[in-house]
């Protein structure tokens, strides 16, 4: 059967009963032409907030373009977005992670309502892709997502920079290892302009999982921001769209369980966010494949890590894009044999396909030969044990040490954490432990960026550990264990740990565990009471009923009693 490109938008349009909705519609502007077209929305994450997001205006105009051009009427619409780097180590990020929630719902609402044929969404900053991809998952129409790109790096005392350098710089100034002036002269430094922050960190990660997943075009999210084929590749994106919702190619269709193998390995491969684990975890649930929070640690396990980008390494987002982008790296992955090449992209095709016509750029050594990987091993590790029954995560990008054993400095809060690195009251050997930071006990989940990157800051980031329920930002680099679960709010045995009790990480074991007999916890933890909630009313009141484990990707959805979908 012939799929309708107006599957939807005819009952919102077609029919003389529909005179009213025309007729409004027409008053800003459309025809009765324009009507009569597919209908596609826009969905646009904009703001001036943050120059991630700032010139998704110019790119949504260029989608519209292409999808006009094409044969298609584009409407475009806005939703919210919260800037993981402004409001980091403040009350507001904890904004953050629950904006991914109400991104999705806010667009799958106005696909719904406005029955829109298809949609394309253009994202930048960390949340806003993951819950994009939500929302289109949803709604399972011929869809993409878009990523407005990378910022280029700045230039500070002849090296390039990125936001990283500035949260650094505040450890080290606090140490007396940089002057006021020169951070204030990186400050001004690191961001020269628009796109999402420049490292391998939880945009670009977002963005490169997405393009493996098949739910971005090839070869786009790489392009930066504001490079001159930005443009034209929005304009083509949209045209792919329409080509898309002509074919009835929807997004469903193409996910698999390998799709979603491939984007752990290709984020693995790439020392990528911690922040994956959650977002993808979440994908996973709306598109009804079974993933667990051990499959990363599997997947990673047989992985190389073949990219050399910051946090970790020596480049930034926009070097891989030099070297021959995401298709490069999956022809690697190919040929190594850690990749299924049947998986399908965003235009239809086998990876495989688009694999053999990368094209690498001769002399770079952003994407490293398989017979020279920065680590045989992937960059992310799931670690369990007495303090993480149900996992947590920690990156491991080639160059930290797999054990740490010390005395737990045990805090509350991130504020009061960050307080005691800036008095200088953390030491060599001791393990930072910061609880009630979960998706429940924040409520929020916040990012420790500010915390860790003091830490390396003042020179302790290879001495030293974090643990907590919280997140990390992709640009974290050291022996930093996340998401731990249960977190302390829900009873979780981190809420048992006291200040000096001996805690142990061992990577090589995939151990965190507490130097205490198990009849100790438990008694603890029966005395244990849950703290009063940070908030009353309000979204994080709301947010902080219903939101599940970390170990479930910190999602808000009901339960699915629907049994997954045949592979």
């Amino acid at each position: 059967m012939t799929f309708d490109p107006r599957h939807k938008s005819r009952a919102l349009t077609e029919g003389l009963d529909r005179a009213p909705a025309r007729s409004m519609l027409r008053g800003i502007g459309f025809s009765r032409e324009d009507l009569a077209r597919p209908l596609i929305g826009v969905a646009s994450t904009w703001t001036e907030t943050m120059p991630c997001n700032f010139h998704l205006r110019r790119l949504a105009e260029q989608a519209k373009q292409g999808i006009r051009a094409a044969g298609a009427t584009p409407m475009e619409f806005d939703t919210i977005a919260i800037s993981d780097g402004v409001t980091m180590g403040t009350e507001g990020m904890k904004a953050s992670l629950v904006s991914r929630e109400v991104i999705a719902d806010s667009i799958e609402l106005v696909g719904r309502g406005h029955l829109f044929d298809g949609m394309v969404a253009l994202v930048g900053c960390d949340k806003t892709i993951p819950a994009a991809a939500m929302a289109l998952l949803r709604l399972d129409v011929p869809s993409l997502v878009l990523y407005g790109g990378s910022i280029r790096p700045g230039r500070f005392e002849g090296r390039d920079v990125t936001i990283q350098d500035v949260f650094e710089g505040v450890g080290a100034h606090a140490a007396g290892r940089m002057s006021a002036a020169q951070l204030e002269e990186l400050e001004a430094s690191a961001c020269p302009g628009s796109g999402a922050c420049g490292g391998q960190y939880t945009a670009n990660t977002m963005a490169l999982a997405l393009e493996v997943l098949g739910l971005s075009p090839v070869g786009y999210a790489t392009i930066p921001a504001e490079d001159p084929r930005k443009d034209a590749a929005t304009r083509a994106a949209g045209a792919l769209a329409v080509q898309l919702l002509r074919e009835g190619s929807r997004p469903l269709q193409r996910l698999t369980r390998a799709s979603f193998e491939n984007a752990i390995a290709a984020v693995a491969a790439t020392g990528g966010s911690t922040n994956a684990v959650l977002h993808l975890l979440a994908l996973a649930r709306e598109a009804r494949i079974p993933l667990s929070i051990d499959d990363f640690d599997r997947v990673s396990r047989r992985t190389p890590l073949l990219a050399d980008l910051k946090p970790g390494g020596r480049y930034v987002a926009v070097d891989i894009d030099r070297a021959g982008g995401v298709p490069l790296l999956v022809q690697r992955l190919l040929q190594a044999g850690k990749l299924d090449g049947e998986a399908l992209t965003a235009d239809g095709r086998r990876w495989s396909d688009h694999a053999a016509g990368a094209q690498e750029t001769p002399g770079q050594q952003v994407v490293r030969p398989l017979s020279e990987p920065v680590s045989p091993t992937g960059g992310l590790v799931i670690l369990h044990g007495n303090l993480a029954p149900d996992g947590c995560v920690v990156k491991m990008a080639g160059h930290e040490r797999p054990y740490h054993r010390g005395p737990a400095r045990v805090f509350e809060r991130e504020e009061d954490a960050f307080a005691a690195v800036r008095a200088g009251q953390i030491r060599s050997g001791d393990v930072v432990v910061i609880r009630y930071e979960g998706p429940r006990g924040g409520p929020g989940m916040r990012e420790m960026l500010g915390v860790t990157a003091a830490l390396v800051g003042q020179g302790l980031g290879e001495q030293v550990a974090l643990i907590t329920a919280g997140r990390f930002s992709g640009a974290t680099r050291g022996v930093m264990v996340g998401h731990v679960a249960p977190e302390a709010a829900a009873g979780g045995p981190i809420a048992a740990v006291r200040e000096g009790a001996m805690v142990v990480i061992d990577v090589n074991e995939r151990s965190l565990r507490l130097e205490l007999p198990a009849e100790e916890i438990d008694a603890r933890l029966r005395a244990w009471r849950p703290p009063t909630p940070r908030y009353a009313s309000g979204v994080f009141a709301k947010y902080a009923a219903l939101v599940t484990s970390a170990a479930e990707g910190a999602i808000t959805l009901p339960p699915i009693t629907s049994t997954p979908r045949e592979q």
